[in-house]
């Protein structure tokens, strides 16, 4: 796992297959939303639409957009969430893509933090996901990626949420 990258730190993800016959690994971007509640922070984690486990809002990079725009496109579709975006990557994480008719799809995965300004209740996947805040500690432990565990923690000592809490509007 890589703990700080760049904004287009995507080396090492293509599409197709190895010399070998393995798949290669495909890049998806996701956005550790967050605000700061109280002095706290929190994180926003949504439900996967097939099995309702807690993750952050992820998916492909979408053409047109660089990186951390892809991830806030994700973080609207799927939380109803809107904000600003930050340019630097935090790290990556891997996991396994399940995918009807696969053995699975590795990912890699490069994670941006996106301070929520906005939230919506209408928004494109409202009726396929939840979405709650939680503690770090407390999405931490949520997320099954231990990749992922590792950012979310980590992100206690990001100088972003020094920066004070903002307001979230409705």
């Amino acid at each position: 796992m890589t703990v700080f990258g760049n904004r287009s730190d995507f080396s090492g993800a293509s599409d197709g297959a190895t010399e070998t016959g393995q798949p290669e690994i495909r890049l998806q971007v996701a956005a550790l939303c967050f605000r700061v509640n109280r002095g706290k922070a929190e994180i926003l984690l949504i439900t996967s639409r097939d099995t309702g486990r807690w993750l952050l809002p992820k998916g492909w990079p979408v053409d047109g957009l660089d990186a951390p725009e892809s991830a806030a496109r994700e973080a609207w579709e799927e939380a109803g969430v809107k904000g600003e975006t930050h340019e630097i990557c935090l790290g990556h994480y891997a996991y396994l893509k399940t995918m009807p008719g696969t053995a699975g799809l590795p990912c890699r995965v490069a994670v941006y933090p996106l301070r929520v300004e906005t939230i919506k209740d209408r928004f494109r996947e409202r009726r396929q996901r939840q979405r709650k805040w939680f503690a770090l500690v407390k999405a931490a432990t949520l997320v099954q990626e231990p990749g992922a565990q590792l950012l979310i923690a980590a992100f206690a000592d990001n100088p972003l949420l020094q920066a004070g809490s903002g307001g979230i509007k409705a």
